[in-house]
């Protein structure tokens, strides 16, 4: 199992030299992989819980694809509706080209109802719009010259490249717990991207679900890549009052472990305690994720031991 990092691109603390210094400490500990979240629209209602500045986070992964060697950069998650299709296709397309294939594309369909406003996209039809996109998404990936017609987006001899390094595409998770998220993971993803998860419910609930979807849709099971919420505690937490990654250290490589047991080649640790004001300095952040490292990844061979 590879284990990653959520980027905190916003907030009082986020500024190109944070953001290098986040960049530099993760990829220095051994993380294997780098993600960064996605808002355009500074509204009220993501104000409210992502505070500007905001760093948009496809200009910030072509930055990252030149200042990191090894470790693999994506989305968790870019908000597929804000930008056509084709915009989405050739920026990350050309990610993929300048990271030399480190690029993995996880995608959501949003919840800010005031930031669709703001950029003139029908909220009710977000989940719609991301089903047609991540159809076209495919072609425009995989073929050299792409043609689609759609409800939401058409176009007719789009000459690709340059095409994704990464055939036949890079990898796309879908986020989202809904069944219509599963189900779209299940027909346009690799994996399924749950975020703040109980290891229990994924094992008993989460899990079956995707497999039922899958096996209805005679589709495979796609990979499960969870993003998960770390904050280590001195003290061990009651674990019926708990999500993954939360707890002393014990309990974060317990939930680690299981998460591997489930056959999860990816896993994702998320920073962010809903505190904007807690994230004006990541001593704290930074910390923690170095306990991680110094324990369960094995630098030489960067794998989970």
């Amino acid at each position: 199992m590879k284990v990653g990092v959520n980027l905190i691109n916003f907030g009082p603390g986020a500024n190109p030299k944070a953001l290098k210094s986040w960049v530099q400490l993760v990829e220095g500990l051994g993380y294997h992989l780098i993600m960064t979240s996605d808002h355009i629209a500074m509204t009220p209602d993501v104000q409210s819980r992502y505070p500007a500045p905001f760093y948009e986070p496809i200009s910030t992964l072509g930055w990252l694809s030149g200042i990191t060697d090894q470790i693999q950069i994506g989305t968790t998650v870019i908000i597929l509706p804000y930008r056509n299709v084709i915009e989405t296709a050739r920026a990350c397309a050309n990610i993929d080209q300048l990271s030399n294939g480190r690029f993995i594309l996880g995608v959501g369909i949003g919840w800010a109802e005031q930031e669709f406003q703001a950029l003139g996209i029908n909220y009710s039809k977000r989940g719609a719009i991301t089903n047609e996109y991540l159809e076209a998404l495919h072609l425009l990936w995989e073929q050299d010259r792409a043609s689609f017609e759609g409800r939401f987006v058409s176009f007719t001899d789009i000459d690709t490249a340059p095409r994704p390094i990464q055939t036949p595409a890079p990898p796309i998770w879908v986020g989202g717990p809904s069944d219509a998220a599963l189900k779209r993971a299940v027909l346009w993803g690799d994996a399924w991207h749950p975020i703040r998860i109980r290891t229990d419910w994924l094992r008993d609930t989460g899990i079956p679900h995707l497999k039922e979807i899958a096996e209805r849709e005679n589709r495979p099971v796609p990979d499960l890549c969870p993003r998960i919420r770390l904050y280590i505690t001195d003290q061990p937490l009651r674990d019926d009052k708990r999500v993954a990654g939360e707890g002393n250290l014990d309990q974060v490589h317990r939930d680690l472990e299981e998460l591997e047991e489930l056959g999860c080649p990816y896993v994702v640790l998320d920073n962010y305690f809903d505190d904007p004001e807690a994230m004006r300095h990541h001593e704290s952040s930074w910390r923690m994720l170095s306990q991680v490292a110094e324990t369960i990844i094995d630098l030489p061979n960067q794998t989970v031991r």
